[in-house]
């Protein structure tokens, strides 16, 4: 999991037995390891959020498969923002917004 091996876990722990001493050594690694599993239930739920969110078919019932990108760049009618909305003008050559 974390590619550490027995004997560097032992070399671990008693490098942190004489740094913290034995007073606050156990109360150090129970904190450390409620960190640790903040950190993965976190993360767990980030990652579910995300794959729920991605699910398209789900969410929208469309598949990804059938969505073509020429229509997707297409301008909508409440997009007023969009330079797709500007259109040439035949005469003088510049750009004129509707």
């Amino acid at each position: 999991m974390s590619g550490i091996g027995g004997s560097e876990f032992l070399l671990l722990c008693l490098i942190g037995l004489l740094v913290l001493g034995p007073e606050r050594l156990p109360r150090v690694a129970s904190q450390l390891g409620h960190w640790l599993g903040k950190a993965r239930l976190m993360t767990r739920t980030m990652k579910r959020q995300l794959e729920e969110e991605l699910d398209i078919e789900k969410n929208i019932g469309i598949s990804p498969k059938d969505l073509d990108p020429n229509e997707l760049m297409k301008p909508r009618q409440d997009d007023t923002y969009s330079p797709l909305h500007e259109e040439k003008d035949e005469s003088d050559g510049g750009t004129k917004s509707e």
